[in-house]
Order: C-alpha cells, then structure tokens, then sequence
C-alpha cells in the first residue's frame, strides 16, 4: 500500500550534507578555539571561516583515491580556503570531527523520536479517559480471567510509554557528547580548552575520557533504548492483533476508504499496520546486538564498528520514528467495539467470577482446599455442559449450604471488579 508517512526531517539529519555541513561547523569552531589560544591566528581563523565550504560530489571523487572520507573532506575544503589550509584540522584525529558530528547527529535525530513519543503519549492519555469505564474480560494465558476496562489497558500502554520517553530522554544525553582529544585521547596536540568551546558551540557534553574514539558502550546503550522502545510498540500491537481476531472482535486498526485487506478475500481486514510494527521491532532488537558488538574494540580504537555504525543508527532511528509515526495512526483511529466485549464478557457464563466465590466461601470459615473444590466443580460443569455458572452453584448442595441465591448475585457483579478504576488512573497521573 502507499505510505503517507514521510521522513524529510529524519533522512535529512542523516544525509551526507549535514554529516559534511556539521564536520565544516566543528573544523572552524576548532579554529576559533585554537585562535583564542593564540595558537593560530585570529585572522586566519575569520579568513577561513568565510571561504570554507565543501562541494559533495569533489569529496566523493577524491575519497576514491584516497579511500578516506576525513582526508578526502578536509582535501576538498582546503582548495576554497586557500594558504591557510594549513590551520585546517590541526592537531585533531578523524574520530574528533567524526564522532563529535555523530553526537549532533543523535541529539537531533533523539529530538525528533521524543517529540513521536510525547504525541503518542497524548493520544493514549485521551483515549484512555474515553474508555476508562468500557467494560471487558482480562485474559491471562490467551483465557478468560477477570473483568476488567479498555480505558486500563490504554493507561497500561500510556504508563510504558512515559517509561520510555524518561529512557530516551537518558539515552539521548548519553549521546550527546563530543570528543576534540588528538589521535589517542590524551590532548598531546590539542588542549582541553578546545574541546570544551567546540562542545559548547554545538550543545553537547564533552566526554570525560576517550580514546581515539568515543567508548561505544554510550552507542549501544542508546540503541538498545530504542529496542526497548519498539519492543513496547510490538507488545501494544500484537494486543490489537489479538483483539481484531474474527472470534474476538473487541478493536481493531483503522481501515482506510479503498483499502484492500486481500487480493484472494474481499471481506478481509488485516491488522497490517500493527504486524508491520512487530516486524520492525525485530530488526530494532538485531540492530541493538550488533552495537553491543561494537563495544569491543582493539586498544585505543579500530574501525569495526564504523561500518555498522552507519547502518544501525540511521536504520533504527528512521525505523522507529516510522513505527511511532504508524502507531500513533492506529491509537488515533481505533475502531472499538465494547458490544463485542461485553458479549465476550459473559461466554463463559460466568466463570469470570470464580474467584470472588471462592473467596466468600473463605470469609465463611471453609479451609481454602475445601472452597477451591466446591467451586472448580461447578466451573468444571459449566466448562463441560456451557450451563451457567451460578446455577451450577446453585445446584450444589455444599456451595448451598453457604451460599444464597441472593448472595450470588452480589458476587456475580461488575461493580466490585471496577471499584478501584478510578484510583489507577489516579496513579498514573491520568
């Protein structure tokens, strides 16, 4: 089918223009701070900062002789600037400017994915209040367990989600971070001072300590956020997938105007969108293994975790912005059906409400064993015969003897189930 979804924000953050505009940013911020040191001259650092540019397709033809993307960059930038193309990348390692420009990267591409989670988070929020009292059977194992609302669920999903944009907010913090530290980490060529000015300039924290490179561990951390993150989109997808089954009913995701569900089966309406999310969730959790490969690196650095670097973030960032973007689409347009809910509520007959029998009969002095046999026989009948529960009890000369008709209607009640509804939303800040 055609998306309408469209990534022109995220894609751009991670095209080669902006990877090559930041490392500009970040070469002439350096010599400005190299200036101030009286290091290089004041001059040469203005001079340069108005001829330096960089031209796309030179950087790619130079780059295929040298087989070196910093080299072949500071190469191309250094023929509009001229003489002082001496000053150009004076003292710095390809990772300072490399991994510094990363750090813009994520901080940028992690504001977009919060501001996803943040829309997210209020489409639940309200669809939560408006179901907060639909009525529907809680399943434990896939099997009827005990009643409980739609709204909880939501609120569910919408508490999980909070959670998740409090670790994207950490993630993002992590990765928000530049290294300006020489070849080796240790400043030999290039002062502290340096590093500080050009992180400040571009908002990110200086790392504490490097290597050649920036410790990976920050990047995995950051990508296995948002594998969790699209592990909680799986979870609340296959919930839907779940409830739009034929014999459930109870939701399903939208089914837009001309939408076909199949090419064999004019009748069908997938849950397309939300088996999608789940699939992508599964790439989000193969991409956060290989960053935890990467940790590992020979001494103070080698270039195995470059490759997949410029695969894994672009990926997964883009491929979660896309599935908040799809779930975001599925909460809004939800179909509900709580005629089906309720209709499913009560195909058990009752047995729903097995445990608040049982435990009447506890408050009537029966050892537990005891009750549990009295009432497992009735549901046992209903399960066997699909006769109502409550008359199976009724029919039972020892649940009789402590159980009245009338009492077993009080029992058999919603209302004592969904009594504390409204203090869970509570909790939740709903």
């Amino acid at each position: 089918m055609i998306e309408r979804y469209s990534l022109p924000a995220m894609a751009a953050i991670w095209r080669e223009e902006f990877k090559f505009k930041t490392m500009l940013q970040i070469e002439i911020l350096t010599l400005e701070a190299l200036a101030k040191q009286k290091k290089i001259p004041s001059s040469a650092a203005q001079r340069i900062r108005k001829k330096a540019k960089f031209n796309l397709k030179k950087i790619q033809e130079i780059e295929t002789r040298t087989q070196h993307d910093v080299v072949a960059f500071v190469a191309n930038v250094a023929q509009y600037i001229g003489p002082d193309a001496k000053y150009l990348h004076m003292g710095l390692t390809s990772s300072d400017v490399l991994d510094t420009t990363l750090g813009v990267q994520l901080s940028a591409v992690s504001d977009i994915l919060l501001d996803d989670l943040n829309k997210l988070l209020k489409i639940l929020a309200k669809k939560a209040r408006v179901y907060k009292d639909t009525v529907c059977v809680g399943r434990t194992h896939g099997v009827h367990a005990e009643p409980t609302t739609f709204g909880l669920k939501l609120a569910l999903w919408y508490d999980e989600t909070r959670r998740n944009l409090a670790r994207l907010s950490q993630a993002k913090e992590a990765v928000s971070c530049g290294k300006i530290s020489g070849a080796v980490g240790t400043y030999a060529n290039v002062e502290p001072q340096v590093e500080a000015y050009v992180c400040k300039k571009l908002g990110l924290a200086p790392a504490r300590i490097s290597t050649q490179v920036i410790q990976r561990d920050v990047y995995a951390q950051y990508v296995s956020t948002l594998a969790v993150i699209g592990a909680s989109l799986e979870k609340f997808a296959t919930e839907i997938r779940h409830l739009q089954r034929t014999e459930v009913l109870e939701a399903e995701e939208p089914f837009g105007k001309g939408q076909k569900g199949s090419s064999a089966m004019p009748h069908k309406r997938n849950p397309v969108i939300c088996e999608r999310i789940c699939g992508l969730a599964r790439l989000l959790r193969g991409n956060a293994f290989v960053a935890m490969e990467n940790v590992a690196l020979w001494h103070e650095r080698d270039i195995s975790h470059s490759s997949v670097e410029r695969v894994i973030l672009p990926d997964s960032t883009i491929a979660l912005d896309y599935m908040l973007h799809k779930f975001i689409e599925v909460i809004d347009g939800l179909q509900v059906y709580p005629q089906n809910m309720m209709a499913n509520l009560i195909k058990t007959k009752g047995l729903i409400f097995s445990q608040r029998v049982l435990l009447t009969l506890m408050d009537k002095g029966l050892a537990r064993q005891k009750a549990y046999d009295i009432v497992q026989r009735a549901a046992m009948e209903t399960w066997k015969h699909a006769t109502s529960f409550k008359s199976n009890l009724l029919r039972d000369n020892q649940a009789r003897r402590y159980l009245s008709a009338k009492e077993l209607d009080k029992i058999f009640s919603l209302d004592y189930y969904l009594r504390n509804v409204g203090k869970i939303f509570k909790k939740v800040g709903l």
